[in-house]
């Protein structure tokens, strides 16, 4: 039996743009939603949180819905209905145009990823840095690869990107390093690895926190360390940040209502991180 229920607006692509803007960012977001009463409410949440929108497609039906189950240490199983994220096909000119003026491309996997390596390939051509969010967890295209700088993942994710079942932290690292240049290996509240080729991983510690719900964690961090890199902090650092960015989600229930506004990020890695190089 459950305990609670609760309907809020989210969708990864959804958090990640208003994590984004809530750390500072100026935050822009090429997505579909469905034309229903969840629809509505979605463009609403992103409008009121500072998300460009104006490249936010309306599709006729459902817009994507994702079951939580939230227990009582805050650990989520989660269940998506894509509906609209699915016909986010073909990009236009215009949106081609938004992905290619960036200074970070910021991407996940709740869409078709053939529209995901459709951007990737256009920011690179761009020099737009490209990060991609490997989530949900699915073997990815040698195209999108190839033009992804930055692989933020976690051990799930991590092994069905190289397609393995074994394997520890470091060698994860290294089976990932072999397909992109740059992974952020991420592990819960056991913190997170940096890693880049031809260089020593760098591991980072979690902030402690109470965690009362983790369904936007992930969003949180990735929304944060794109801005963090913008701005141009080291990866390093910019991890540090986005994880002070996740541990503060952590500690609210909700999705894009739990997101964490910078300062509240900046007090919290310089709690954690102080000294930190």
């Amino acid at each position: 039996m459950g305990r609670d229920f609760a309907s809020v607006p989210g969708g990864k692509g959804g958090n990640q743009a208003i994590a984004a803007a809530r750390a500072g960012g100026a935050s822009a977001l090429v997505a579909a939603i469905g034309s229903d009463s969840f629809g509505v409410t979605l463009q609403s949440r992103l409008s009121g949180s500072a998300v460009d929108t104006s490249r936010l497609r309306v599709v006729y039906g459902t817009s994507g819905v994702a079951l939580v189950m939230v227990d009582d240490f805050g650990e989520i199983e989660i269940v998506v209905a894509p509906g609209a994220n699915a016909q986010l096909t073909g990009l236009t000119d215009d949106e081609l145009a938004a992905v290619r003026a960036a200074d970070v491309l910021l991407c996940q996997l709740e869409v078709p990823v053939e529209t995901v390596t459709a951007a990737v390939v256009a920011a690179r051509s761009a020099g737009t840095r490209v990060l991609v969010n490997a989530a949900p967890a699915r073997p990815l295209p040698a195209e999108l690869l190839d033009a992804t700088d930055l692989l933020v993942v976690n051990r799930a994710e991590a092994r069905a990107v190289v397609d393995t079942a074994g394997g520890d932290d470091e060698e994860l690292a290294g089976e990932l390093l072999r397909l992109v240049p740059r992974v952020v290996l991420t592990m819960s509240s056991a913190g997170s690895w940096y890693a880049e080729r031809g260089t020593d991983p760098v591991r980072v510690p979690t902030a402690v926190v109470e965690p009362v719900d983790r369904t936007a964690v992930g969003d949180a961090f990735c929304g944060a360390l794109a801005v963090a890199w913008g701005e141009g902090r080291s990866l390093p650092e910019a991890v540090r940040w986005a994880s002070a960015a996740g541990a503060c989600c952590a500690r609210r229930p909700g999705s894009s209502i739990s997101l964490p506004h910078r300062a509240e990020i900046d007090e919290l890695h310089r709690q954690t991180y102080a000294g930190a190089t």
